[in-house]
């Protein structure tokens, strides 16, 4: 009955995940810590627009049963914790693994036991998505290649997941949002060895590349790690960041063959908040300014790393941390400095744009929008002008033709980002939130 389950993870292709972009992802503990106090869910900093509940691990006694419980509050205040979350158009995915667990599906058995449990548990939360943070001992290859992995277990892992999103689409309509956060070992390693942890990832990535949102390796608890240039670069340092980053965006060779880079828009920058978040890796402010300025092609090369692409990456992302949590102390690196780094990254803040723009063609409001956008013309005549919505990448996402002096135009489909409205040869600028 193979044929039967391949044919059951087709995936409709007109789906899409409505997702934050740019994005500041944020890690979330399911437990309290006296150095990073446990929070409410839905009280965390505004700035994190797809927050990671951590974690989902397995059910004592097994290492594929997979189990969530809320820690600090009920299910149902959990949950109401969520919605409130996702009424504001943030994104909640619930991660599995994280360091401390392992995770193996050994057989046809224990897949189907983790595809089961993990569909209850995104079912029963109405979770948006899954993000994959597997470490230790879960992920690793002995043989095959990248694009053939032989590994049962990582063959049975594609296919659960594989299988989970389908079952969500078939559920909600709705494509569920998929992300991961591997080491960088598991990825850029690949470059140095491929065998055991090293490169591990890359075929789980490659085979997922098409469901996959967002990669966002761990740049910290890393040591060295070769860059596309062949040269060796240390974590905590702005050129760790940029070559790390371009690596996965522009691929490269490994022992298992080669790994095909993502597009710039799946990849964000995995930093911890600060130095006490992770045993090594944290980089300060500044430096992390530098690397995504350069990175993206708005600031000059900070280190010595020299972007392979002159064009640079201004469509990258966003950034991911470890952890909420640890970015809300105040004796750690400053309450919320990672987030409000990230907004002056990625120019987030809804105050740079005026709650009403105009030009000599036509008014916009309101700017911050929510699910509804107002045009008024300001020399309304009979003929018709088409109203076109434009992405930050240049792709036109929607069309609507005027045929009055005031139209209203329905949003609520984007994704929250920054978009251009144009009206004949007259652009303006609006958020969608």
């Amino acid at each position: 009955m193979k044929w039967f389950f391949v044919v059951s993870l087709c995936i409709p292709f007109y789906l899409t995940a409505q997702i934050p972009n740019p994005a500041l992802i944020g890690y979330w503990h399911n437990w309290n810590d006296m150095n990073a106090p446990y929070i409410q869910l839905d009280q965390i900093d505004n700035r994190y627009n797809i927050i990671d509940v951590s974690f989902a691990t397995p059910q004592v006694g097994t290492d594929y049963k997979m189990e969530f419980i809320p820690d600090q509050v009920s299910p149902s205040v959990f949950i109401s914790q969520i919605q409130n979350l996702q009424s504001q158009g943030k994104k909640v995915l619930i991660s599995i693994g994280g360091a401390n667990t392992t995770i193996s599906l050994d057989n046809i058995s224990e897949r189907d036991t983790f595809i089961a449990t993990m569909n209850a548990i995104i079912s029963t939360y109405g979770f948006d998505g899954m993000d994959i943070d597997l470490e230790g001992g879960s992920v690793s290859v002995s043989g095959g290649t990248i694009a053939n992995p032989t590994d049962v277990k990582i063959n049975n892992l594609i296919d659960a997941i594989k299988q989970i999103m389908n079952n969500f689409s078939t559920a909600t309509g709705k494509r569920l949002i998929l992300t991961m956060a591997p080491e960088t070992a598991f990825i850029q390693g690949g470059m140095s060895a491929y065998g055991g942890i090293w490169g591990a990832y890359l075929p789980i990535v490659d085979a997922l590349r098409d469901s996959l949102e967002i990669l966002h390796v761990q740049l910290y608890n890393s040591g060295s790690m070769y860059g596309i240039d062949g040269n060796i670069y240390t974590q905590g340092t702005a050129d760790f960041i940029i070559a790390m980053t371009e690596a996965v965006i522009q691929g490269f060779n490994t022992a298992g063959g080669a790994f095909a880079g993502l597009p710039e828009q799946k990849i964000a920058v995995g930093l911890p908040a600060c130095t006490s978040a992770a045993g090594g890796g944290y980089v300060d402010t500044a430096s992390v300014a530098a690397a995504l300025r350069y990175l993206t092609g708005i600031g000059p090369q900070p280190g010595s790393y020299v972007l392979f692409n002159p064009n640079a990456y201004p469509n990258l992302r966003g950034m991911m941390t470890w952890s909420v949590n640890w970015d809300a102390v105040a004796n750690c690196n400053g309450t919320y400095t990672y987030a409000q780094n990230f907004q002056n990254l990625f120019s987030t803040s809804t105050d740079v744009f005026e709650s009403e723009q105009s030009n000599n063609i036509f008014t916009l409001f309101p700017n911050p929008a929510g699910d509804v956008l107002h045009i008024k013309q300001q020399h309304y005549n009979t003929f018709t002008n088409d109203a076109i919505i434009i992405n930050h990448m240049g792709m036109q996402v929607k069309k609507q033709t005027i045929k009055a002096d005031h139209t209203t135009i329905d949003i609520s489909d984007l994704s929250s980002g920054v978009y251009f409205i144009r009206i004949g040869e007259k652009d303006i600028a609006f958020v969608k939130q």
